[in-house]
């Protein structure tokens, strides 16, 4: 007995980690309350495997663009991603598709995301492949897909059905964003998890929304990198501390960063009249506070950033510096030091924090990237200009970002 108790201590002990690692919070947003008319589709990926990378895929109906464990060599499992038609897909999980669900299949999210990449033009496609393929599924996810066409929706999954929620029907989506963390809206809410997370990003969302600022700057900027809490009220931002040496740990917990947070994913999709080729994915790898974002498009081949795909060591450069500098804002490794943060580290007053230094960074990546796309747009866009782009991007990581940091 005292034997089958201990495992049955460490099966929970598993589960409820498992629970807390696969913590992603998630929005789609439809074009029709963009400020430019072109969807969004965001993820923040909360993950077991911290170290992630970017593949270029051309093993299906589409080359596409995913995301991927460092672990994984082969891409076998994408996490969000888009495809050359304009199809963008994304996930968080979900732990109330399936109560009382007994069978063994599970954890098929990213096999199922690697599918509709391959195979999916559009959000229809989506729900056909999801109809068509064999059950149980193998998945517990609020899938979140958009498209080249204007389509915008979550499917709120299980192993043997799921519930459509169209981000264009103002029955189900009044101000034109739909937001879930990990609980699905089909089921009893009680069971899941992320309710702190959700209510920050709904006000979030809610705000943007009323001022007209739905826009991927404001996903990457103000969302995904957020230090307001909204059960407590407490804002990290408000009364910082004094310089970086004026060391002050804080409670780091249920915030939509997290100490699990393994990257970023904000797709800019395009409008019914434009070319898929300007669909852009900016993707944040690495714990975003630390990370920049950095665009890519399918268009581009299967040259991607070096800076985001793997290099000898198995590892993205720009995740694996970022994830050096996320240990000086989380120091204390022992124990439960990884739920406390050294706020001094990441922001102060003398503005030395890390996050502060990198924002000028990401502004000009943005601003830079913003020129040429819109450019692009009036005159047509090819391999060669992204590929200049892309070494553009290549240079600002491994001269200014790493020479900032000593890294």
């Amino acid at each position: 007995m005292k034997h089958i108790r201990h495992e049955l201590i460490a099966f929970f002990t598993g589960w409820i980690l498992c629970s807390q690692l696969s913590a992603c919070t998630t929005a789609i947003v439809s074009g029709k309350f963009t400020p430019d008319g072109r969807p969004l589709l965001f993820k923040h990926r909360d993950a077991g495997v911290l170290q992630n990378k970017l593949m270029f895929f051309t093993d299906g109906k589409f080359e596409y663009i995913g995301v991927v464990n460092s672990d994984d060599p082969e891409g076998d499992e994408i996490w969000a991603g888009c495809n050359s038609a304009g199809f963008a897909i994304m996930n968080a999980a979900s732990y109330n598709m399936n109560e009382n669900d007994t069978t063994s299949v599970k954890d098929r999210e990213g096999i199922v995301m690697k599918q509709a990449l391959q195979s999916c033009a559009t959000v229809d496609d989506f729900e056909k492949l999801l109809e068509r393929l064999p059950k149980p599924l193998g998945v517990e996810a609020n899938f979140g897909v958009i498209d080249a066409q204007g389509g915008a929706a979550y499917f709120e999954c299980g192993n043997f059905d799921f519930i459509k929620i169209d981000a264009n029907d103002p029955q189900t989506a009044p101000f034109g964003y739909i937001v879930r963390t990990n609980y699905s809206f089909a089921r009893d809410p009680n069971e899941g998890y992320g309710y702190i997370r959700y209510l920050t990003a709904e006000q979030l969302f809610y705000n943007a929304a009323a001022s007209g600022d739905l826009t991927f700057q404001f996903i990457l900027q103000k969302v995904s990198r957020c230090l307001r809490h909204s059960l407590t009220g407490i804002d990290l931002s408000q009364n910082l501390p004094r310089d970086g040496n004026d060391t002050r740990f804080v409670d780091f917990q249920d915030f939509i960063p997290r100490h699990s947070s393994a990257s970023t994913v904000v797709v800019q999709g395009v409008r019914p009249d434009e070319s898929p080729d300007k669909t852009t994915m900016w993707t944040i790898l690495g714990w975003q506070p630390c990370a920049v974002a950095m665009p890519t498009w399918v268009k581009g081949g299967q040259r991607l950033p070096s800076v985001l795909m793997a290099d000898e060591t198995g590892n993205a450069p720009l995740c694996d510096m970022a994830m050096r500098l996320k240990k000086q804002c989380f120091p204390i490794e022992r124990g439960s030091g990884y739920k406390y943060m050294n706020l001094a580290a990441l922001m102060n007053q003398a503005g030395s924090g890390i996050l502060q230094r990198l924002m000028p960074l990401e502004d000009e990546i943005i601003a830079k990237s913003i020129g040429v796309l819109t450019r692009w747009r009036e005159e047509g866009m090819n391999t060669k200009d992204i590929q200049d782009h892309y070494r553009w991007l290549d240079d600002i990581i491994f001269v200014k970002y790493k020479n900032m940091f000593n890294l």
